[in-house]
């Protein structure tokens, strides 16, 4: 997880920039505990991808907007606002910095298939299948949640070292008023038996500081 730790160190020196004005901008998302019975435990992804049933580094990001700040394009179509929330994380400038580090190092012959320019990043529907930059994979879609797989290239589809399950989540609340998403994480040791949590108390912060930051670009690209 060498990127993830990488990056959510760029988010951090961020907020060390600018304490007040990262507080302000991500006020509005916030991490809520994550049930030990989320059904993201009970998927046969997670089941056959940590076999030894490691212990996780989990957390569950929300964030509520006003339907009547959602482009209106976006909730016509059901399973629309989650493609677009989704593309706003891929192709959004949160994403910027990791898409171009690991283009840098995976772009290839092998991986020209996988989703690289922030054009098809953005206008993707992401179905089931999805490579994206080499180090993500669309699992799982619903008409609202997309779940991938992430850790590794998805070319190395056995059991890995390091591994884990990322959702995004679009739901309409029609009786309040509201469009709720979710940025759900799920880390993991697959590959033998894990001694204590994949991640230590300070990377996790600087995940979390990242996630953030995915969630405002995120929406950002739903929003009018």
């Amino acid at each position: 997880m060498g990127v993830i730790k990488s990056l959510s160190k760029v988010a951090a020196y961020g907020t060390v920039a600018g304490v007040g004005g990262w507080a302000l901008w991500t006020r509005k998302s916030n991490f809520v505990p994550l049930s030990p019975n989320d059904y993201i435990y009970n998927t046969t992804f997670f089941a056959r991808n940590n076999p030894e049933r490691n212990p996780t580094t989990s957390d569950l990001c929300v964030r509520k907007v006003p339907l009547s700040q959602i482009k209106a394009e976006y909730l016509e179509k059901e399973g629309k606002l989650v493609e677009k929330f989704c593309a706003g994380v891929w192709g959004g400038l949160g994403y910027a910095y990791q898409r171009q580090y690991l283009e840098k190092k995976y772009r290839d012959a092998d991986t020209e298939s996988q989703l690289w320019d922030t054009k098809a990043l953005q206008e993707s529907e992401y179905p089931i299948g999805t490579q994206i930059t080499d180090h993500f994979e669309v699992l799982s879609k619903t008409p609202e949640s997309i779940i991938v797989r992430c850790g590794d290239s998805p070319r190395k589809m056995e059991v890995r070292s390091s591994d884990g399950l990322f959702e995004m989540r679009a739901e309409i609340k029609q009786e309040e008023g509201v469009a709720e998403f979710q940025l759900k994480s799920c880390f993991y040791q697959g590959l033998g038996k894990a001694t204590g949590q994949p991640m230590p108390p300070h990377i996790e912060f600087l995940h979390r500081q990242y996630t953030k930051l995915w969630m405002e670009t995120a929406i950002s690209n739903v929003t009018r």
